[in-house]
């Protein structure tokens, strides 16, 4: 019964480091999911309108819906020059030239 025991703790010791690993892991991925979703809108939006739009304007017009926030809780911001969509703390979404 011992020996099940330490093998269970010595599992879980194991386990509990990796699971949270990848949930930041996830976190970012959603993140950035999100903004590339942000940016689709945003063309939607200009397409009808003819502007770029903030986040009021794209939840007043139904394009957005619930959070204005990543996954991870990192704020959004659109350029309101090109409609770009910046992540807190990380360069503007697409302008990576590999297309991640």
């Amino acid at each position: 019964m011992m020996i099940v025991l330490l093998i269970i703790s010595v599992l879980i010791l194991i386990t509990i480091p990796n699971v949270t690993k990848h949930s930041a892991n996830i976190d970012d991925k959603g993140c950035k999911a999100f903004a590339k979703m942000l940016e689709g809108q945003i063309e939607a939006y200009k397409i009808e309108f003819k502007k770029i739009p903030t986040l009021d304007d794209l939840e007043t017009e139904g394009y957005l819906k619930g959070e204005k926030t990543c996954p991870n809780g990192k704020e959004v911001t659109i350029d309101s020059v090109d409609g770009k969509v910046t992540i807190e703390g990380e360069t503007a979404v697409g302008t990576d030239p590999s297309g991640i």
